[in-house]
């Protein structure tokens, strides 16, 4: 019986139809995909230190021994599936009898390749899934990385804040014990140097939580060892064929590989309702006679056909193939998204550095001499620069949220490896 592969799948949100054929997901190779080159490539350092953190990871070593473990059941599955039997018989009555047999049950419905097919299905879908958790540490780190990198930025930014609202507050106070200010604006000097300080204490709360984000994934590891996340972030190549881009994800190899399994595994089910027979040939001596016999047997699946069985793993082969498609279009939808967010947040981005920053520190320089030469309030340059400062976390909400819409971006695109320069070690 053979049963059927993948069929056609409709996706979500495009009008084409993705086929998943046999050839694209034998063990020759992955689905092809365009042959793209990132200009913009992460540091050096920065894959090293990624490769070293994951290679040392809990989670990527369990995968490694499912890998290895699947390999070994390859293996067993490859042997053959019946071993003889030996059998001796004596009697010692009016004569003396003596026999000697061997006997072989064969597989005649070919229970072995069905097994070893199996095995094999399972073996490739380790390996994915192998490259599938790589992938996956790769992003959690390169995130937890940004998160701190920008929590670190956001601590210096609530510290600045401190500073520049407890100067404010010092002259506040001055000019109130002087006359020159009502007791409303001490006040309120005084709040907003309050206000400072709590601010400071979430950023430096959200850098603690940043720092175990990084350590979840490198143990081992101290900040100071942890490489900074280049600000040029990469530009979006025109892939020319994004389903290949998406079918060649190792999530979807890994859902596509277990409909292998389970197609597999109901073929080994069908072949295990067919019996195998037992050969045995015997010789011996009873008295002065030579006896040689030859028996064959063969079970009889009458009480019991194995039909259910059978059933249930067709039943299981849907499940997994209802699984694998909805998968590969929530992949798609992934990738279509993914990449909207990272094209939107990346211009946004690129706005800020070549208008925004600059303006920014134009419009701080600016207060501070209006300030110096009294021809603005107090009130005034308490709100101004409050506005100024509170413009720049923005700033740093806009780098955090635009570095990771690029890690989502790499990661439904399946160029992570690419951009951290390892070719296809992730």
């Amino acid at each position: 019986m053979r049963l059927p592969t993948f069929g056609l799948v409709a996706l979500v949100g495009c009008q084409s139809l993705f086929i998943w054929p046999d050839a694209a997901w034998s063990d020759q190779g992955n689905p092809p995909v365009d042959s793209q080159v990132l200009e913009e490539l992460a540091d050096p350092s920065l894959g090293t230190f990624v490769r070293i953190v994951i290679d040392a990871n809990p989670r990527y070593r369990a995968a490694q021994a499912a890998l290895e473990a699947s390999k070994s059941n390859a293996s067993a599955a490859g042997r053959p599936l019946y071993n003889p039997a030996l059998e001796a018989d004596y009697e010692n009555a009016v004569d003396q009898t003596w026999q000697v047999g061997i006997g072989q049950t064969l597989d005649w419905n070919g229970k072995r390749e069905a097994r070893s097919m199996v095995a094999t299905s399972d073996r490739n879908a380790m390996e994915a899934q192998l490259l599938a958790t790589k992938r996956v540490l790769a992003v959690e780190l390169l995130s937890g990385l940004t998160q701190y990198q920008t929590g670190v930025q956001r601590e210096n930014l609530a510290s600045e804040r401190v500073q520049v609202m407890q100067d404010f507050a010092d002259l506040a106070q001055r000019r109130f014990e002087a006359g020159d200010l009502n007791q409303v604006e001490a006040d309120l000097a005084n709040l907003a140097l309050l206000d400072a300080k709590i601010q400071r204490a979430t950023a430096a709360t959200e850098l603690a939580e940043a720092k175990q984000a990084v350590r979840n994934i490198a143990q081992n590891s101290t900040p100071d060892q942890w490489p900074l996340i280049d600000p040029k972030p990469p530009l979006i190549p025109t892939f020319n064929d994004p389903q290949a881009i998406v079918l060649a994800l190792p999530e979807v190899q890994v859902a596509q590989r277990r409909v292998d399994t389970a197609n597999a595994f109901a073929e080994l089910r069908d072949r295990e309702r067919r019996p195998d027979p037992t050969v045995q040939v015997r010789g011996g001596m009873e008295a002065d006679s030579t006896l040689v016999g030859v028996n064959l047997s063969i079970p009889l699946y009458i009480r019991n056909s194995y039909k259910f069985e059978v059933t249930a793993a067709l039943a299981e082969r849907d499940q997994a193939q209802q699984l694998a498609d909805d998968l590969l279009r929530r992949a798609y939808s992934r990738y279509l998204s993914a990449t909207e967010r990272y094209q939107v947040s990346r211009n946004a981005w690129q706005d800020w550095k070549q208008t925004g920053e600059f303006s920014l520190q134009r419009q701080g320089d600016l207060l501070r001499r209006l300030w110096e030469a009294g021809e603005i309030s107090t009130t005034d340059f308490l709100v101004q620069v409050r506005q100024t400062l509170d413009t720049q976390e923005s700033a740093l909400e806009l780098e955090l949220a635009m570095w990771n819409a690029c890690f989502e971006w790499l990661a439904a695109s399946g160029q992570v490896d690419k951009w951290l320069g390892q070719g296809g070690a992730l």
